[in-house]
């Protein structure tokens, strides 16, 4: 199930859709990367190769959690 998350990038307020367990995973790779989820999304957000946020944060736990990152 999507939940909607607001976040802050750059300065500016937006949201994102994501389904909880990808929020759940997020939380945890910060805590590990001793980050705020701002910060990682904001590094996603400026590396991101799609236009789509959501998306590039999915791709940005699977690649992680499989030690590409």
């Amino acid at each position: 199930m999507l939940e909607k998350h607001s976040i802050t990038l750059m300065g500016h307020k937006t949201s994102i859709s994501i389904e909880s367990e990808f929020w759940e995973e997020l939380k945890q790779i910060a805590r590990v990367q001793n980050k705020s989820i701002n910060e990682i999304i904001s590094s996603i957000d400026i590396g991101k190769n799609s236009g789509n946020l959501s998306s590039s944060i999915r791709i940005f736990i699977i690649q992680y959690l499989k030690g590409l990152i």
